[in-house]
């Protein structure tokens, strides 16, 4: 009979100690709960800290690379007049790749659509040297591809660089 109890004694005693620490659980809950949606704020504000300079050197990079591939820019940059057709275009087809790759890690720091936008000037600009000058003679010099490329810029109604500038501007608009 004593066991039984002593059984029960332990029984009521582990009882209520199961209903202190439950009843101490959710009182201290709510205090648990905004102390880590704090501390969850205050990470996310550092990594924000750290990484917008990032972002916004990544759009900027972006953009100047954007102008540097516009062809209007490239071919007063590359002295054009001075090559044959095929020579001008190994070196802007170069020029354009090694541009491309000093800036394929800022794809991490834009939208996906952004860098759609970058991808597709780049491509649009390698195609459009490419078969204006796959049209050319094959004695063609550099100063008639570039009066040609100019030209053929020049009728298009917008600007395939502005407008991809531009979507680039509105994704770093989105950041703020």
């Amino acid at each position: 009979m004593i066991t039984v109890n002593y059984l029960l004694e332990i029984v009521k005693f582990t009882i209520a100690g199961v209903g202190v620490v439950w009843v101490a659980f959710y009182l201290l809950k709510p205090y648990l709960d905004k102390s880590e949606r704090i501390q969850i704020l205050e990470l996310k504000k550092a990594v924000s800290n750290q990484t917008i300079p990032l972002r916004l050197q990544a759009y900027e990079r972006l953009v100047l690379f954007i102008d540097r591939i516009n062809p209007a820019n490239m071919l007063i940059r590359l002295n054009a007049t001075s090559y044959t057709a095929k020579e001008l275009q190994a070196i802007i087809v170069s020029e354009i790749r090694n541009e491309f790759q000093h800036n394929i890690s800022q794809q991490i720091y834009i939208s996906t659509e952004a860098w759609a936008a970058v991808k597709k000037i780049k491509d649009d600009t390698l195609s459009l040297v490419n078969n204006m000058i796959a049209a050319m003679p094959a004695d063609a010099r550099g100063l008639e591809v570039s009066r040609q490329l100019i030209g053929h810029l020049a009728k298009l109604e917008d600007n395939p660089y502005d407008a991809a500038a531009e979507i680039v501007r509105k994704d770093l608009e989105g950041i703020f």
